[in-house]
């Protein structure tokens, strides 16, 4: 049996502090990387898997459990996209997405390009629709790469977009059919290093992940906004407990995050980077440097938006452009072993869609994501897509030699 050496650390959304783990974590990695196959119940060696609605037979938005094997899904005919995971098609570099509340009977959400800067409304069922258009310089690793809801929606009605413009990197909120109004401006932009996340807090603040702007130094500089994770209210103020009091600052040590996610309730966050030499993943704690990693990734493939599905089943899903990558994590938030791959590019229709992006959360147990295989992978006819992903309750995975 391989083993490989992994840091550990502590780090927001699909069945995805102090530091919990310190040092050099042993874990057996031998079925790191392989597709998982459906068994009659998880078991800590072979932990629950992180499906599409369609892999299971379910409709979307209800738990999946034990079902019988799936129906071969035909094909894509131009936009048409009979996977009853898809929820909309031919859009282009979806790179962002947010999920909208619900019952989960009808999943929808908020979908980004990221070269156009278009926001859709994808509901299953239905076709996307125009929801907002902004205004995005694409160039490099930029453009549109985050969207969330404002912590409260409900009432307000507002989403914040992470945006990149021929000036600076920023956040600006808008409602539909209402103008963009920029909240937080002047975050350094430079020709590599502009991707950026957004996420709740889950106590009513605004968590804005942030590029190093292509000057890795910069992540550890407290002057700079590049680099970091930013803690802000609505207003785009710093909030009042933030670590450092008038500073934005919640966490430092960022170079390209990919998205970032968390508890329902904040008390556990997570942050995915490509810092250059691995893919991360980090547990995020206020005022402390993101310096030791949950998790790395050698192969670096690419990790994108990620969903903290570990009140279900123990799962930290985080989307990559090779499928999704499946952390163990435990009640307290530690990796314990290797993650496994799921919906890879290894897979047939329905169990795979490409290069997965960023990722939002619908209800605990169905995240919705967004592909950006026009975006330097292999599009199919439907391509680009917002695809619903759920975690079985009951369905467990075996690792195949």
């Amino acid at each position: 049996m391989r083993t490989r050496y992994r840091w550990s650390s502590p780090l927001a959304l699909l069945a995805c502090g102090g530091l919990l783990l310190s040092g050099c974590a042993r874990f057996d990695d031998s079925a790191a990387g392989q597709t998982f196959s459906p068994a009659p119940a998880p078991s800590p060696e072979s932990p629950p898997q992180v499906q599409g609605p369609g892999d299971s037979g379910t409709d979307p938005g209800k738990p999946g459990g034990s079902q019988p094997a799936p129906t071969p899904v035909p094909p894509p005919q131009g936009c048409k996209d009979f996977d009853k995971a898809v929820i909309a098609t031919c859009l282009d570099t979806v790179a962002t997405v947010a999920g909208l509340p619900g019952d989960g009977t009808t999943p929808s959400a908020l979908a980004g390009e990221r070269k156009s800067g278009r926001v859709l409304l994808a509901t299953a069922g239905r076709d996307a629709t125009p929801f907002e258009q902004l205004d995005v310089q694409a160039t490099g690793d930029g453009g549109l790469t985050g969207l969330a809801l404002s912590p409260s929606y409900v009432e307000d009605q507002l989403v914040f977009a992470y945006v990149t413009t021929d000036t600076d990197n920023r956040v600006v909120r808008f409602a539909k059919g209402q103008p963009p109004k920029a909240v937080l401006t002047g975050i350094p932009k430079g020709t590599t290093g502009n991707r950026g996340a957004l996420a709740n807090d889950g106590k009513g603040a605004l968590l804005v992940a942030t590029g190093d702007a292509g000057n890795p130094s910069a992540s550890a500089d407290t002057n700079s906004l590049a680099g970091k994770i930013l803690r802000i209210d609505t207003s785009g103020k710093p909030s009042a407990d933030n670590p450092t009091p008038g500073s934005a600052v919640f966490a430092s040590g960022l170079h390209s995050p990919g998205g970032i996610c968390g508890t329902a309730d904040g008390k556990r966050l997570w942050v995915t980077d490509q810092p250059g030499n691995a893919d991360a993943v980090y547990r995020v704690q206020a005022g402390q440097p993101l310096a030791v990693p949950a998790w790395t990734w050698p192969d670096k493939p690419g990790v994108a938006g990620c969903a903290d599905f570990i009140d279900a089943n123990g799962i930290l899903a985080v989307g990559s452009a090779s499928g999704l990558q499946n952390l163990p994590v435990n009640a307290d938030g530690a990796v314990t072993g290797s993650p496994t791959v799921s919906l890879d590019s290894k897979g047939k229709p329905p169990t795979t869609y490409g290069r997965l992006a960023g990722m939002g959360m619908i209800n605990p147990q169905l995240a919705v994501a967004g592909t950006t295989n026009k975006d330097g992978g292999k599009p199919v006819s439907s391509d680009d897509r917002v695809v619903l992903i759920t975690i079985s309750q009951t369905n467990g995975g075996q690792g195949k030699d």
